[in-house]
């Protein structure tokens, strides 16, 4: 029997010299309250503006439209427009489509765009309608009130937080479960590539595995992907939550570069979502025809847990003993990979739904 056959469980109790001592909640989970409501933002139905790069995509939107194609869980009423029937501008602090479509470079991803003021899951919106969308499609909302979270979490998301969902296809099932990692490497580099392009200080996203993003200590964002399998292939829905220009509970992108400096510059969250899809499209196409490996050491420069030591306890009879280890990275298959004061190589596993996954892992050896 080879060592990867013999499993032993053991649950990690806390981290030492951990760069994250105190995980706190993101920004978006707490109670809102809302001024009074446009009739685009009625509670009793779901507005989508749809608008494309394109002529070719502008002609979807109109299909879509046309045949009313468009559908939300539940049979929520849903209302559709073209952004050329919106009769008057959003308002001051709504997405604006105009300035992320003249920023937006790419080929596939990011080029149909579904807008709306209100939405209860941007990630329902691109998964339930996923087989009458193009691909690449992203949709994306001012305020978010049952945003998906792990394991059925519900999120609610106030404005100034940018909040979209996309869409994109794989086949290899092998690697699906290392998008997310590409997802959240694009996003953090896409905010060092705004900050450069206006000569702001870098701000300096780090990742948390396997799916959060994390700023001075302070989570402001995370990552969330789901996927289905038909047609033979693997239809996978990606969404992102970043907390661009909201300052409470905690922190936000724009508080931090208040503090670092002393130009009076906002990031937007248009210029950020345009950035995102630069990136990621272009890292997608190594992931997809390299594999990760072509961006493991960029990744492990962004996230927060390069020989980070966890003491993890397992049973043995009646008694808990305590073992040590240090995390060296991934594995092939996206767990995380670790070394025991013994030389043994580890995977660790997430076990439960804990909001901090280190609270939470089994171990198991390997070869």
């Amino acid at each position: 029997m080879s060592l990867k056959d013999s499993l032993r469980f053991l649950t990690l109790r806390n981290s030492i010299h951990s760069l994250i001592l105190s995980p706190r909640k993101f920004t978006f989970p707490y109670k809102l309250s809302f001024s009074p409501l446009s009739a685009m933002d009625s509670n009793s139905s779901s507005t989508l503006v749809l608008c494309g790069k394109s002529t070719a995509e502008n002609e979807i939107a109109l299909s879509l439209k046309s045949n009313k194609t468009l559908k939300l869980p539940g049979d929520s009423e849903v209302s559709v427009l073209l952004k050329s029937e919106l009769e008057k501008p959003a308002k001051e602090n709504s997405f604006r489509i105009d300035s992320y479509m003249g920023s937006l470079s790419t080929s596939q991803f990011g080029r149909f765009l579904i807008w709306s003021p209100r939405l209860p899951s941007t990630h329902d919106v691109v998964s339930h309608n996923f087989g009458e969308l193009p691909f690449g499609t992203v949709c994306v909302a001012d305020v978010q009130f049952k945003g998906r979270g792990r394991s059925k979490n519900v999120w609610e998301s106030p404005r100034g937080c940018l909040m979209f969902s996309f869409t994109m296809q794989m086949e290899d099932g092998r690697v699906v479960p290392l998008v997310q990692y590409v997802v959240s490497l694009a996003i953090t580099e896409a905010i060092k590539d705004v900050c450069d392009k206006n000569g702001l200080p870098c701000i300096d996203v780090k990742i948390k595995w396997p799916n959060d993003l994390y700023l001075n200590g302070l989570k402001v964002g995370g990552i969330l992907c789901t996927s289905t399998y038909r047609s033979k292939k693997f239809k996978v829905s990606a969404g992102i939550g970043l907390n661009v220009d909201n300052e409470k509970p905690t922190t936000c992108l724009n508080a931090v570069l208040k503090e670092l400096s002393v130009v009076a510059f906002q990031l937007s969250r248009e210029e950020i979502l345009a950035a995102f899809f630069e990136k990621f499209e272009k890292f997608n196409d190594l992931f997809i025809n390299q594999g990760f490996q072509t961006l493991e050491e960029l990744y492990y420069k962004t996230w927060l847990h390069s020989g980070q030591r966890v003491i993890v306890q397992e049973k043995n009879e009646d008694q808990m003993v305590e073992n040590v280890v240090t995390i060296q990275g991934l594995t092939s298959s996206g767990y995380l990979l670790a070394i025991g004061d013994d030389n043994q190589m580890y995977e660790l596993h997430p076990d439960g739904n804990s909001l901090d996954f280190f609270k939470g892992l089994i171990r198991r050896k390997l070869d």
